[in-house]
Formats: C-alpha cells, sequence, structure tokens
C-alpha cells in the first residue's frame, strides 16, 4: 500500500475533472455530476489499495459514472488515448456505461443494483485478496443490493471493501425526500454484521484513512458524503447536470473553478 499524499491526490483530481470537461465538449451528455462526486473515491482506490490481482477486483457498481473510469484507465495506460479520444464520436468503442468488453472494466454495470452482488462472486472465488466495490445510493433502493448486503457478512466475505457515493440525488430526486427511511445508513450496515463507517467523500485523506484502518473481520462500507457536481458552484446539487454537458461558456467556468 502506498503512502497517501495530499498533493498528488489533489492534483490527480484536477486533472480527472479538467479531462472531464474536456471530453463534454464533444459529447452532448456524460453524467458529469455523478462523475465528479466519484472522483476522490475513485482516486484513492485506483492509486493506493488495488494492487496487480486486485485490478482485476474492482467494480465500478455505479456504471454511468465510467467517463471517469475511463479517464483514470487511460492516466495508467490501460486503455489508449485512442480509445478514449472515440469516445467523443458516434458509434465510439466506449459506452456510456461501464462494459467489460473495455480493459480494465471488470463488469459491465450501469442498471442498478447488480454490481454488489457481482462482487460477492468475486469475492467468494478470490478469498484471499480484496474486492473492491463503488456504488451509488440510487442503488440502496433496490432489493437486489440489501440481498448482497445480508449476503456478504452471512457468508464471511470479510474481503469487500464497499463504498458508497453519497450525493443524495439521483436522477432528479433526492433519497432523504422519497427514501427518507434509508437514513441512517451505516447503522443499517452494521446491523447486517458489517464495519460501517461515513467520511466527507471529496476529502482524499478521510477516504484513504478510513479503508486503511477498516476492521478486517468484517466486510467493509464506507459511507462517502458527496456533493453531486462538485466541485463546480453552479453544479452542485442540480439534477440538470447528472444529464447534460456544459456549454463553451460554462465549460470556461468550469475550468477556472477548478484551476482555483
Amino acid at each position: 500500500m502506498k503512502k497517501f499524499d495530499k498533493n498528488k491526490s489533489l492534483e490527480r483530481c484536477k486533472q480527472y475533472r479538467k479531462k472531464i470537461l474536456e471530453i463534454s465538449q464533444n459529447v452532448s451528455a456524460l453524467h458529469i455530476g455523478g462523475a465528479f462526486s466519484s472522483t476522490e473515491i475513485l482516486e484513492i482506490i485506483y492509486n493506493y489499495f488495488l494492487n496487480a490481482i486486485e485490478k482485476k477486483l474492482f467494480i465500478l457498481s455505479k456504471g454511468h459514472a465510467s467517463i471517469l473510469q475511463y479517464v483514470i484507465l487511460e492516466s495508467k495506460k490501460i486503455i489508449k488515448p485512442k480509445a478514449l479520444k472515440l469516445y467523443c464520436k458516434k458509434g465510439g468503442t466506449l459506452g456510456v456505461h461501464a462494459e467489460i468488453t473495455t480493459k480494465g472494466i471488470n463488469a459491465s454495470t450501469g442498471s442498478l443494483g447488480h454490481g454488489l452482488g457481482i462482487a460477492a462472486g468475486f469475492a467468494l472465488a478470490e478469498n484471499k485478496s480484496n474486492v473492491f466495490i463503488v456504488i451509488s445510493d440510487g442503488e440502496l433502493q433496490e432489493g437486489s443490493t440489501w440481498e448482497a448486503i445480508m449476503l456478504i457478512p452471512s457468508l464471511k466475505l470479510n474481503n469487500v471493501v464497499l463504498i458508497v457515493d453519497n450525493n443524495n440525488l439521483q436522477s432528479s430526486t433526492k433519497a432523504t425526500d422519497t427514501h427518507p427511511t434509508l437514513y441512517p445508513i451505516d447503522k443499517k450496515f452494521k446491523s447486517f454484521g458489517w464495519d460501517s463507517r461515513t467520511c466527507n467523500g471529496h476529502s482524499s485523506e478521510e477516504i484513504y484513512d478510513k479503508i486503511k484502518n477498516r476492521d478486517k473481520s468484517k466486510p467493509f462500507a464506507l459511507i462517502a458524503k458527496t456533493i453531486k457536481g462538485f466541485p463546480i458552484s453552479f453544479m452542485k446539487n442540480e439534477p440538470k447536470w447528472h444529464y447534460r454537458s456544459p456549454n463553451e461558456y460554462e465549460y470556461k467556468l468550469a475550468l477556472k473553478e477548478i484551476e482555483n
């Protein structure tokens, strides 16, 4: 495990977001809000916790944020810049949701509620390696997710490391409004036998520390409190950024905010 470097993490997150903004100028919709809320989470997982084996055991169940995963895979030379460039073109090789046909993608995701069950299978088959998975809080509204939450501790799959991107905003509604009894999420996980904690999902240091210091005698669930569209002022908590890309003026404003 690499030693945490705050400055490097901050710089990587900045570069990931800038690349996504660049791509957005050629794609009408790429789920930019949800990708930005997950940036620190994926940066920490990819740069500090995945070894050679575990790279094959990471699942982005929040598959509609796949553009962020593609950008990270390209930065690590797992996919070629040409493949990422083709994403911008009609008929490109990369899908809007994560697809297993792309190098570095271990499961096709985007249909809510599937990823955690797949992770359970990975963890059962590869019980000497950690399985990392990121889900959206919207997936906690799916019964199949709760079946996996119940099953994983029952099978003692203590190698599962789950991060919930809890931005509280699905495509157009807030979970606190539509599913208020979902909260407090961490206590729900604890009642099923998980080690569960919460953190600021935009603090790379907090994410790193919580995962590093987890109770390894149980499966681990980190509830990362995030903001959809973070850190762009006019994107934060705005449902429309689940769908649309910024125009040229908004693109320049967003770049300026990221640089500052």
